[in-house]
């Protein structure tokens, strides 16, 4: 019955996924003929999108507190919140900024939903075997066994929610390199010689994750937000974006090193930080920042 439960909760969480996408594809930024316009309606963009952050934030503590079984899931998930809402704040509402924001917030309100849902499950199972313990006169071995078999289903589930069936990174590294006629790849944090900028990273081991090939893509901002790169642009099923530079991988369920070079045009390098993003398709894995002199 549990095995059953499950299942129905994953066809669930599919529908929830493609409803998310299918609404991202939909959303659009108005422009505004006047510059003061158009700054009042980033800021305000801006605004909201702070708010639903900390209603997030605000959901998974309340979540945290009633739950004990996935505390630690709930936990890394409202961090990352946390973190996104900081860089919201650190930086100045522009187009590009916000439709990125836009795009992480739904990604982060899908996993939310995922989340609650297990949370939900867990939940119901427990009070079903708890209601079938209080209602029934069996034997003390009976009711000891119910109790161990309730135990070993909410183990269960926790293992699953912490192998999420997706890529994961590690040892997420970016920084500028001069890279020579030979091949030979030199470190270099002059903005005046850098010529590319490398991302170096480790996919996971995953068991649950499908084997094969994986589309990577990368984005490079510089301090002024603009994308370094190729502009590379590709048409997901929740809409269209833009990368600095790709990558294919062929994926086992191993840890995979990877390095990923985006090559950089002398009037993007500036001095100041830059932000790096790394990409699955369309779904954010990890960021970045390194510095240029």
């Amino acid at each position: 019955m549990t095995e059953k439960k499950s299942n129905t909760a994953l066809k669930i969480l599919t529908g929830v996924l493609a409803v998310a996408l299918i609404a991202l594809s939909i959303y659009t930024i108005k422009f505004y003929n006047e510059e003061k316009e158009n700054e009042k309606v980033l800021q305000k963009e801006k605004s909201v999108i702070e708010d639903e952050l900390n209603d997030l934030i605000v959901k998974y503590d309340e979540a945290i507190k009633e739950n004990e079984v996935m505390d630690q899931d709930l936990v890394n998930a409202r961090d990352r919140i946390a973190r996104l809402l900081d860089s919201v704040k650190d930086n100045e509402a522009n187009l590009v900024l916000i439709s990125k924001y836009r795009r992480e917030i739904g990604n982060l309100k899908a996993e939310k939903d995922r989340l609650f849902r297990v949370v939900d499950s867990l939940s119901a199972q427990n009070q079903q075997l708890s209601t079938s313990l209080d209602s029934t006169s069996v034997a003390l071995k009976e009711r000891t066994k119910l109790s161990d078999s309730l135990q070993n289903t909410n183990q269960d589930l926790n293992t699953k929610v912490n192998k999420a069936s997706r890529l994961k990174i590690a040892r997420l590294k970016a920084e500028g390199v001069i890279v020579r006629n030979s091949g030979k790849i030199i470190e270099n944090d002059n903005n005046r010689r850098v010529d590319q900028i490398r991302t170096c990273f480790t996919l996971t081991a995953n068991d649950l994750v499908e084997p094969g090939e994986k589309n990577l893509y990368v984005q490079v901002y510089n301090p002024d937000n603009e994308l370094v790169g190729d502009r590379i642009v590709v048409q997901h099923e929740g809409g269209t974006m833009v990368y600095s530079a790709a990558s294919k991988v062929y994926y086992e369920n191993e840890e995979l090193d990877v390095c990923i070079l985006a090559k950089a045009k002398e009037d993007k390098l500036k001095e100041g930080t830059y932000k790096v993003y790394v990409y699955n398709d369309a779904l954010l894995l990890g960021t970045a920042s390194f510095t240029l002199k």
